[in-house]
């Protein structure tokens, strides 16, 4: 992503959080309604408080979020291939050799690799043409789907009820190789979203790891937005408060 879009996208997004944190609407272009001029809710009512309301009309269909196809998973998936076929070399050398110390090494090492990168093979491919989604939005909640070659009934709901708030992210250094990433998480307690309101940046890295105790609860509703993504985090919000209004917290700069 570029300097210009990551900063685009930062003041779609900021102009959704209060200065405390709290929910604000986006930029003119993806500003969700207000409480106040939403139909079928009364002026006053709490973000994110209830449901979406009977008047008002909310989305059936389901906001699919997935990975374009990248250089970098067509180099891994062109690794693989070439190390499954040197693993058939291994193999087949082996056993043209005959039997001996060396001929049995060949063959162990080829065994092993034809079955460890034939299975990276076999997932690297059947990731790309199955190209589930990484993230699902419809009218019963958040979703993560698992990952092929899972079955899709594995994969992960939260209701939207569960739902305290989302917030926004940053991790990283800019300027190094790796730079920046921005993770979406969807907080399921209101304490987590306290914290995410009142806590230092350092401390939400918390809510990215998984070892943290006390933030395990936000691990699998944390969403590393990657640079092949579909959608933007603009769009991602701005879909998730169609369906129901929760508050957004922008931490990536403050």
């Amino acid at each position: 992503m570029t300097g210009v879009e990551r900063q685009r996208n930062e003041g779609r997004l900021s102009a959704g959080s209060s200065e405390e944190g709290a929910e604000r609407p986006p930029a003119p272009d993806d500003a969700p309604e207000t409480a106040a001029d939403a139909p079928g809710e009364p002026a006053g009512t709490e973000p994110g408080s209830g449901s979406a309301g009977p008047g008002r009309d909310v989305p059936g269909e389901v906001f699919a979020v997935r990975d374009r196809v990248t250089w970098r998973a067509v180099w891994r998936l062109a690794a693989f291939l070439i190390l499954f076929v040197a693993s058939i070399g291994f193999v087949t050398g082996g056993v043209i050799r005959g039997a001996g110390v060396g001929s049995i090494t060949f063959m162990v090492i080829g065994v092993a690799g034809f079955l460890l990168f034939g299975a990276g093979l076999a997932v690297s491919l059947g990731g790309l043409v199955a190209r589930r989604p990484v993230l699902e939005l419809d009218a019963s909640g958040v979703r993560r789907p698992a990952r092929w070659p899972l079955p899709r009934r594995a994969g992960r709901l939260l209701p939207w009820d569960e739902v305290a708030a989302i917030t926004a992210l940053r991790r990283g250094v800019p300027g190094t190789r790796r730079g920046e990433q921005d993770y979406v998480v969807f907080l399921p307690t209101q304490e987590l979203a306290e914290m995410a309101r009142t806590s230092d940046r350092p401390v939400l890295v918390a809510l990215t790891m998984r070892d943290v105790p006390a933030t395990a609860a936000a691990v699998p509703w944390c969403f590393a937005v990657g640079p092949g993504w579909d959608a933007a985090l603009p769009k991602i919000v701005k879909e998730a408060r169609r369906r129901r209004r929760v508050p957004v917290i922008d931490r990536r700069t403050r």
